[in-house]
């Protein structure tokens, strides 16, 4: 029997919460030693490749894949004839086709796949394929698509939701109101869609390697597809180069773990960056018109709003997104009295799905530029308006939810709003709006001063069955933790490790690889839930590993259990024979704990858009200083300052990355990035034309952090994710208000939105 150790421990491990601790995939990252999804490699591979519509919308008369066939070195080309399982698959609904049979919906709509041992081959073979297509009107309108003939034998409209809270007759001593929109904006992750799909030795399954954000989900769909039961299906994490919610829908997935049972070897997808623009969802653009009734002191009244998204041509998550850009719609404001109407209908564009603040990054760009009007009318500095109005814990939203948890949305716009402004424009012409084209003259430029604040739900919400599983295995002094939390970047692999060595008190703690055949779902990394649920999961895991521990413990020192005490990753006795680390104390033997995490249950919202449909929300405020030549209609952001909520930073080097990185994705919405749309066809599918902020055109960000512990979560954790996003771009547009004094219903800000008005 093992003996009890009692060496003294007075410090815990060095790298436990609240330590800036490293990524354990950071240096590999840096040395180019990490291997991607782009970079899997087998012997014996196989290349696959996707022919794409390149019309919006069409009728397929027939397809020819003699040709293709025909190329020395093609394997297999497979049609929709050759789906042995369910022909479509879709997040929320399974709406849309593995490859298109009857009719195209959108430009870049699978048509047929095939495989080939070398990528050229493969290119060619998709060349050669002979599409027929009788060319249809597209819809690329999504405000008319409830009147238009249905494009999808579902019909246009996905989902249509009314929010009615309090009075809808109310009204206050002075109104403001205007229409606002947002264009598309593409997640624009370095690394594109790529992946490997290798067949089992008996043909009757498949393991596929991919960059995802949601594994098991994944799993299920390309099991139905293949007609395979979801055990024969087993996914594996593959390196991901960034996500941004771009990788909750399945892309290479089904093609490639077709091709591979087809031929019988491993296929591997890598698409080039035109491809990853059609090949994945955008963020919705929207069509946005509110008013606002206040009274004369500033206090916000009613909040009236029309949303309208388009989806683009398939469901993805629109069913959601839209459900955010409704409920978050007055902004973290009290507002008494709501009546708003959102619309999310398919149009022939591009499919749209999830992405960084998930419908309320168009909402807040409403809401905000209307606090700003209402500022202006009644004669109130904006940040004050914000303060007068700010909601608190205890209050109740429009969707009548009552906010239980922390609410520091003061805290927040004060610590934005008090942070020091940057030094004027000085002489250096690199500084200037237009940088390097060294364009514009000290005297042209104005300078402008922007607020504004954001919120948004965390986890899934109305009634969603959200969870998460995680293992923790004790064995030598050695914690092994397996979740299968997707790490996208985000930072889950080293707070995973600082949660589990606070818990067990060491500090040698492995992670597992995330793949679904050794351990349950985690859900998907998205709507800022990994740190909370898969956290959670994981605690609660090592915790019950410690309660083993103690148990054997007590046993082995001839104690009671009662007399073993746990603490901060410290284990002790009332006598003084035990004082060790949890994780350490009997290093000889082995401890194993599978546990699911779960949050409080969550409600549908009702024919009146009422419901406790939410968790828990985080709040940020941001402060803009911009730079305009007006002339030219040149912008450069100088600086951006936030306050942002995120209940306790468990690694405060972890979080600033992640407000950092929010901020450049709120910048570039603000005056850069846009998918050109013409006729539903994309004009600009590269970062030639598709323009994102380079270290060049970043700001400086400062960051005050409010952490205010949230009651239930762990470690009183919120998820930092999103939040950076959602307010940032507002913040960066009344700035440019401020220094051109144009109203700027519209982003991205375009140049000529300035020049020429």
């Amino acid at each position: 029997m093992a003996e009890a150790t009692t060496t003294t421990t007075t410090a815990g491990p060095r790298a436990g919460i609240g330590a800036d601790a490293d990524r354990p995939d950071g240096i590999p990252k840096v040395r180019g030693e990490f291997e991607f999804s782009s970079d899997l490699r087998r012997d014996d591979m196989l290349w696959g490749r996707t022919l794409r519509s390149p019309h919006p919308h069409a009728r397929i008369r027939s397809i020819d894949v003699g040709p293709a066939l025909a190329i020395p070195g093609v394997s297999a080309v497979l049609t929709a004839d050759d789906v042995p399982g369910s022909m479509h698959y879709g997040l929320i609904a399974a709406d849309q086709p593995v490859f298109a049979s009857d009719v195209v919906r959108y430009q870049g709509e699978a048509v047929a796949a095939v495989a080939a041992d070398h990528p050229d081959s493969a290119r060619q073979a998709c060349e050669a394929i002979v599409v027929d297509y009788e060319l249809l009107l597209p819809l690329v309108d999504a405000e008319t698509a409830g009147d238009h003939e249905p494009i999808h034998p579902d019909g246009n409209v996905v989902r249509h939701l009314e929010i009615r809270h309090g009075d809808p007759e109310a009204s206050g001593d002075v109104v403001v109101e205007g229409t606002y929109e947002v264009g598309m904006q593409d997640q624009a992750f370095m690394g594109p869609e790529s992946g490997m799909a290798i067949p089992d030795d008996d043909g009757a399954g498949v393991e596929l390697h991919v960059s995802t954000q949601f594994l098991h989900v994944d799993r299920d769909q390309v099991a139905a597809c293949l007609g395979l039961p979801p055990e024969r299906v087993r996914l594996v994490l593959s390196g991901v180069g960034g996500a941004f919610g771009a990788r909750e829908d399945v892309s290479v997935h089904v093609h490639a773990t077709l091709l591979a049972l087809r031929t019988g070897r491993p296929v591997k997808f890598s698409y080039l960056r035109d491809e990853s623009f059609l090949g994945h969802v955008h963020r919705h653009p929207a069509r946005m018109w509110f008013r606002h009734h206040a009274s004369s002191d500033g206090t916000i009244v009613k909040v009236e709003a029309r949303i309208t998204l388009d989806g683009g041509a398939y469901a993805s998550s629109s069913w959601a997104v839209i459900a955010n850009a409704a409920r978050f719609a007055p902004g973290p404001y009290r507002v008494p009295n709501a009546v708003i109407d959102a619309t999310v209908a398919r149009t022939n564009n591009p499919p749209c799905g999830a992405m960084r603040g998930f419908g309320a990054v168009q909402a807040c760009f409403a809401h905000e530029s209307q606090m700003d009007k209402l500022a202006d009318e009644l004669g109130i500095d904006p940040v004050e308006l914000r303060l007068r109005n700010a909601l608190r814990s205890g209050d109740v939203i429009v969707t009548g939810q009552r906010i239980t948890g922390t609410a520091p949305v003061e805290e927040c716009i004060r610590a934005a709003a008090s942070q020091p402004l940057p030094p004027p424009l000085g002489d250096d012409m690199l500084a200037r709006p237009g940088g390097a084209g060294r364009t514009a003259d000290r005297t042209d430029v104005r300078r402008g001063v922007g607020f504004a604040v954001g919120f948004k739900n965390l986890m899934f919400s109305e009634g969603h069955d959200d969870d998460s599983h995680a293992r923790c295995v004790l064995e030598g002094g050695v914690a092994t933790i397996t979740c299968a939390a997707a790490e996208v970047g985000q930072g889950f692999v080293t707070i995973a490790q600082q949660i589990a060595r606070t818990v067990l008190g060491i500090d040698d703690v492995v992670l597992a690889r995330a793949e679904t055949a050794t351990i349950g779902t985690a859900g998907s990394t998205s709507a800022s839930r990994q740190t909370w649920m898969s956290g959670g999961a994981v605690e609660l895991a090592c915790r019950r590993v410690v309660e083993q521990v103690r148990q054997r413990v007590a046993t082995t020192a001839g104690v009671p259990v009662e007399a073993i005490h746990v603490a901060d990753g410290r284990m002790w006795s009332d006598d003084g024979s035990v004082d060790t680390a949890p994780g350490s104390a009997l290093a000889d033997e082995r401890f194993e704990v599978t546990t699911r995490y779960a949050h409080e249950p969550t409600f549908p919202l009702d024919d009146q858009g009422q419901g406790d449909c939410d968790v828990s929300y985080a709040f940020a405020a941001h402060r803009a200083v911009v730079d305009v030549d007006a002339d030219l209609g040149l912008v450069r952001v100088v600086q951006v300052a936030t306050g942002q909520d995120v209940g306790r930073a468990l690694n405060r080097r972890s979080v600033i990355g992640q407000l950092e990185g929010g901020i450049a994705q709120g910048v570039g919405l603000a005056v850069m990035e846009e998918i050109v749309l013409v006729d539903g066809l994309v004009k600009n599918p590269s970062f030639t034309d598709y323009l994102i902020p380079t270290i060049l055109d970043m700001p400086v960000v400062t960051a005050e952090l409010i952490e205010q512990p949230e009651p239930g979560a762990p470690f009183g954790a919120k998820g930092v994710g999103e939040p950076p996003t959602i307010s940032s771009t507002p913040a960066v547009v009344s700035a440019i208000r401020a220094a051109t004094g144009l109203d700027l219903p519209r982003v991205p800000v375009r140049p000529q939105d300035i020049a020429l008005p």
